[in-house]
C-alpha cells in the first residue's frame, strides 16, 4: 500500500482546475484520497457510470458523477486575493497553519 503523501488541499477547499479538459472551472473539493494524492471537485470532471439495477439504484441505466482529478492539476483558491495561489505552511503557537503565498492571508478557519 502506498504511504500517503501531507497534502496542502483538504475536504471543503475552493480549488480552480490548472491542467487538462476541465481547465478554468472552479468548484468546493468533496473528497481528499490522500493515498493516490488525487480529490474529487464538485461539478468537475463528470464520467458517466452503467449501473445495473440492484436494491440501491432500482432504476440502473446511465450516472452522471464525478470522477477524480490528480492533486497537482489543480490549485487553491485564496479566500483573501479570490486568485488561485500557492499555499504554504506555517506554526502560529501550537498548531500548523496554511496561508497564501500571494497575499499572506491565513487560509484555515480560525
Amino acid at each position: 500500500m502506498k504511504r500517503a503523501k501531507n497534502l496542502r488541499i483538504k475536504k471543503g477547499d475552493t480549488v480552480r482546475v490548472i491542467q487538462g479538459k476541465e481547465n478554468g472551472k472552479q468548484g468546493k473539493v468533496l473528497r481528499v484520497l490522500a493515498a493516490d494524492q488525487r480529490v474529487v471537485v464538485e461539478r468537475v470532471n463528470f464520467i458517466k457510470r452503467h449501473v445495473r439495477p440492484s436494491q440501491k439504484t432500482p432504476q440502473g441505466g446511465v450516472i452522471e458523477r464525478e470522477a477524480s482529478i490528480h492533486i497537482s492539476n489543480v490549485q487553491l483558491v485564496c479566500p483573501g486575493c479570490g486568485q488561485p495561489a500557492r499555499v504554504g505552511v506555517r506554526m502560529e503557537g501550537d498548531e500548523k497553519v496554511r496561508y497564501c503565498k500571494k497575499c499572506n492571508v491565513q487560509v484555515d478557519k480560525g
